[in-house]
């Protein structure tokens, strides 16, 4: 996947200043306190990178095996061999998923209302929202089946937790494979530390193909002289067509 962040604003003029802290030589102060919305709410907005490495494998941190069920580890371990790289959903230009959109090498974005909150991804120009008005998910068989789910948040303390289901059993968890089903369950907590950064505490919760929730943790940094920009997957890309 390309990187298609802009460092610089060429395309623009007229480019307001944010509000950014700085430290005595001018540079983004990215240990600064966070920043709160009037109602005292934590203000998460802005343009995010989750680090290198989760995309390929989401488990690359855990100090114990990721608890397959016997199939799902089968199919995981025929998966992570590169035999079936065709069937990736990013090799395909279908959406990634959750939570693999954003450990994606690409940026995104969150904006942030009282009612819901939007997460805008240059990777494929993706979005997805999480509804914080109370609403509920109500798992009915007349639901459509998505890539991205079905996403509730509500504020635990300083933390946003966003729980996500209904997903269409389809994602990759992350490049090597790890499988999902109907079944699967994200729960993500969002916690901005200080002005530049923010933890992303992901549990993942699949009963048919896991055997217990298991949980990985990442540290997302802010970006903060960049615009997103647009990215059509592969437009032209002809190496993953069948014959």
């Amino acid at each position: 996947m390309i990187l298609m962040c802009s460092p610089a604003f060429a395309q623009w003029t007229k480019v307001p200043p944010t509000a950014v802290p700085r430290t005595p030589d001018g540079k983004p102060n990215l240990a600064a306190p966070a920043p709160r919305l009037a109602d005292g709410k934590p203000d998460l907005s802005g343009i995010w990178n989750a680090p290198l490495g989760y995309v390929r494998n989401l488990a690359k941190d855990l100090k114990e095996e990721v608890p397959f069920q016997p199939w799902a580890k089968a199919l995981y371990d025929e998966r992570a061999t590169g035999k079936y790289w065709k069937d990736d959903p990013d090799a395909n230009c279908l959406p990634q998923g959750l939570p693999k959109v954003l450990l994606a090498p690409a940026p995104w974005r969150i904006v942030q209302t009282p009612g819901i909150v939007f997460f805008v991804h240059e990777a494929f120009n993706l979005w997805w929202q999480a509804f914080l008005d109370g609403r509920e998910f109500v798992p009915n068989p007349d639901n459509a089946p998505t890539w991205h789910g079905y996403s509730t948040g509500k504020w635990d303390g300083d933390t946003l937790v966003v729980d996500s289901r209904g997903f269409n059993g389809k994602v990759w968890l992350d490049q090597l494979g790890k499988p999902s089903t109907e079944a699967l369950a994200v729960t993500m907590r969002f916690r901005r530390k200080d002005f530049g950064h923010m933890d992303i505490q992901i549990t993942i919760d699949d009963a048919k193909a896991y055997t217990r929730p298991w949980n990985v943790a990442v540290e997302a940094q802010l970006l903060p002289n960049t615009e997103l920009m647009e990215f059509i997957c592969l437009e032209n890309e002809k190496d993953t067509r069948r014959k």
